[in-house]
């Protein structure tokens, strides 16, 4: 069982999956917004894989994005064959919470989950907002939602992740595409052992972790107010992105924004009262550590190594291949070597 609410926050601190638009410029009231964007369809390449070395073991890794194009077909040839070769695929970095509790105490609890995901004292969103921020999302909410009315008694930050969630689906494009799927499948037709990276944090007292969640307040306006931008002016920024990953464009991908928005949802919740009660302020770096450790083991075990890492850390200067790179690894780009993989 997991805890829904804390699990949703644990995955905004570590995956780019959510809001990575920076916001654009909003766009005059009488322009319009949020033109149809092309999306991509059919069989694409996908981007060319990094090449992390060090003496003569050897890494590739494939930069994974979300959303991607709902409809296209990606051609695994490439993957397929550096798979094949490898020893052991790692999964991306990513976190989970488990209840210390019996079977019995997981069920117990499940009716505490109820209502977590809802505003404190029973406030609405439209009490909880701004006049204009909340016409706002009454508008978006109208057009991706629709009637459902229990999101109005959502936590700003729960609302926002279901109105963007619903507003990528609208606009052509999947949250996963399928690549995760395809490598897993990929290693398990060739035999190849895939581990996963994942720090796992432990609830020690898990009704009084829900109790403190559901009674704390959390700074998370101003990441539901860069969402709604998102959604209102920057689709077709999320659209170019997703297009540039399906078509293998790496230096579309440098030039587009990655985690602006991001970057507020996660202080929303690292800086809320309940943060450091439960142990969440430290999770990113926990997660980053375990990815690190899990390199360290693959490169210095296996002659190669296959890696799924989220783009924003392949591309960023201060992301996990930039700090591979800072302890002494070799890291080249798909568009840097000319020479392909072995396999």
């Amino acid at each position: 069982m997991r805890l829904v609410p804390l699990s949703l926050c644990l995955a905004l601190l570590v995956s780019p999956a959510f809001a990575q638009e920076a916001p654009p410029t909003p766009a005059p009231a009488t322009s319009v917004t949020n033109l149809e964007s092309v999306v991509v369809s059919g069989v694409v390449p996908g981007p060319g894989l990094w090449k992390v070395s060090k003496g003569d073991h050897v890494m590739y890794v494939l930069g994974t994005l979300s959303p991607l194009p709902e409809h296209m077909q990606w051609k695994t040839d490439e993957v397929e064959g550096v798979i094949a070769a490898s020893q052991e695929v790692l999964s991306p970095p990513s976190v989970s919470i488990k209840p210390k509790a019996s079977f019995f105490g997981k069920l117990f609890l499940l009716p505490s989950l109820i209502g977590a995901r809802k505003n404190p004292d029973g406030i609405t969103l439209q009490q909880a907002l701004p006049a204009d921020e909340y016409a706002r999302w009454a508008t978006l909410k109208q057009k991706y939602i629709g009637s459902d009315r229990s999101v109005e008694s959502w936590r700003p930050i729960f609302a926002a992740v279901e109105l963007y969630e619903k507003a990528i689906k609208r606009s052509g494009l999947n949250a996963s595409g399928g690549v995760k799927d395809a490598v897993r499948e990929l290693a398990k037709k060739h035999g190849v052992k895939v581990s996963a990276t994942r720090y796992e944090m432990v609830i020690e007292e898990p009704r009084a972790a829900l109790k403190t969640f559901k009674t704390s307040s959390m700074e998370d306006k101003q990441c539901f107010s860069q969402t709604l931008d998102t959604v209102e002016h920057g689709l077709g920024q999320v659209t170019a992105r997703a297009n540039a990953w399906a078509v293998g464009d790496i230096e579309e991908l440098r030039h587009l924004p990655m985690n602006d928005q991001r970057e507020v949802c996660i202080e929303a919740i690292t800086g809320a009262g309940f943060a450091e009660k439960l142990g969440l302020k430290d999770v990113p770096g926990k997660v980053q550590a375990t990815w690190m450790a899990a390199v360290d083991r693959a490169m210095s075990a296996n002659a190669q190594t296959f890696a799924l890492l989220p783009m924003e850390e392949v591309l960023s200067p201060k992301g996990l291949l930039a700090k591979l790179k800072a302890r002494g690894y070799t890291v080249t780009a798909p568009d840097e070597d000319d020479a392909a993989p072995s396999n």
